[in-house]
């Protein structure tokens, strides 16, 4: 037996504290860097089970676990949850409501799955804890708030998180998707796209709607500038080269007799190369500049850039050396090569600052009968339920005992005796 399997033979006896625990996250779900409760949960369960505990970035926690001479490996979990009104109808469902960082009353769910990233990774410190004659070395538990919004990997490292842990040797990071249950899906090069959030303000020139001829209207402005914007991927980029660049508000005037001195866009954009990237949002700033030059408007456009996710950008020989110990711990069929996936994270920040080499993957949460029975009828979109969905609702079985198995199994290619 590999030592994997010598400590995952012990993983029946931790599910139904595991099981209690993800259900507590799921009924207690707390916004980005609102994280307080969620991190004190953590910090008491990392101390209990012998690891070395500290705050880092406000709300995340760092567990240090060291036993001896060896290599050194960063395991990571999010932690934050969504303002998305749960409709699961499941008998522990949110029905937290609270405020925004903008005073908004929400609603608040774990979405995304991030209680079930706590869950396993929690799962799997306590195992390397309990079972530290299997490896050698350091195993570190990293739990980041506000992934949703950017910003907590960043907040770890503003916080000195550089200086203040054992610089990992190898970081890894998992992600739980609306795939069938049981399977774990992983692949070399960009796995999650860089994404870039833009706020674009242009300026017009406000009249009364009966006098069109004595403004600048911002909203046919806005409206030439959003039809532009379609051309750059399809007319800027090579065929095949992935880009995604969506208009997702536009914000013009609140009455119909008055034309507005301004319009507000808020775009986002998705890219796999960092090349392509840069040409994107030069590209973007190049027409929306050159619109309103035409128009006539009386100011230069002003551009915010906010919510920047970094490209996830798996390094090979990590990738291998995790996918081959999938594979030799469940078999072929369990482990797939996965495709790149166009969301956005920011997880590749914290090995990005240490220089450290990485791998990111994804495992199933979906009801394996409820998957199948969408696959044989060609409805997976519709029938189950993807992140940010109010319907998304990962199985705990045999999700979490996989999840779970990830942790020990990745960190074990790195740490077994």
């Amino acid at each position: 037996m590999t030592a994997a399997q010598e400590i995952l033979a012990h993983l029946e006896q931790e599910l139904p504290w595991q099981r209690e625990l993800y259900v507590d996250l799921h009924q207690h779900p707390e916004l980005s860097f609102q994280e307080t409760r969620t991190a004190g949960i953590i910090e008491e369960r990392l101390e209990t089970f012998g690891f070395e505990v500290q705050r880092v970035g406000g709300t995340g926690v760092v567990g240090i676990l060291r036993n001896g001479e060896g290599p050194t490996v960063l395991c990571r979990a999010d932690t934050d949850a969504l303002p998305v009104t749960e409709a699961t109808g499941l008998p522990y469902a949110s029905t937290v409501r609270t405020k925004d960082a903008n005073g908004v009353e929400v609603g608040v769910m774990h979405a995304c799955g991030h209680d079930m990233h706590i869950t396993t990774l929690l799962g799997g410190a306590k195992l390397m804890a309990d079972h530290q004659d299997k490896w050698h070395g350091t195993f570190i538990a990293l739990f980041q708030p506000a992934e949703e919004v950017a910003g907590g990997a960043n907040a770890m490292l503003h916080d000195g998180l550089v200086n203040r842990i054992p610089r990992p040797d190898v970081a890894l990071a998992q992600h739980v998707i609306n795939y069938e249950s049981g399977y774990t899906g992983i692949n070399e090069g960009p796995t999650l796209s860089a994404g870039d959030s833009i706020k674009i303000t242009l300026w017009g020139r406000g009249s009364h709607g009966s006098m069109p001829h004595n403004s600048v209207d911002p909203a046919v402005l806005a409206a030439s500038v959003v039809l532009r914007l379609q051309s750059v991927v399809s007319r800027e980029l090579a065929p095949g080269t992935f880009a995604v660049v969506t208009v997702g508000s536009i914000q013009v005037g609140s009455k119909s007799n008055i034309i507005t001195d301004h319009a507000t866009l808020l775009l986002n954009v998705r890219t796999y190369d960092l090349d392509v990237r840069a040409h994107v949002l030069a590209a973007i700033e190049r027409i929306v500049r050159g619109e309103c030059q035409a128009a006539g408007s009386p100011a230069e456009p002003t551009f915010e850039y906010y919510d920047q996710f970094p490209l996830t950008l798996n390094d090979p020989t990590v990738t291998e050396h995790v996918h081959s110990a999938l594979r030799e711990h469940y078999g072929e069929q369990l482990v797939f090569t996965s495709k790149p996936a166009t969301a956005s994270e920011d997880f590749s920040n914290i090995p990005n600052a240490f220089g450290t080499p990485y791998t990111y993957w994804t495992f199933g949460g979906a009801d394996p009968y409820s998957y199948q029975q969408a696959l044989a009828s060609g409805r997976v979109a519709l029938d189950i339920p993807a992140n940010h969905s109010p319907y998304f609702a990962p199985v705990m079985d045999p999700t979490i005992g996989t999840g779970t198995s990830n942790v020990v199994v990745a960190a074990c290619a790195y740490l077994a005796k």
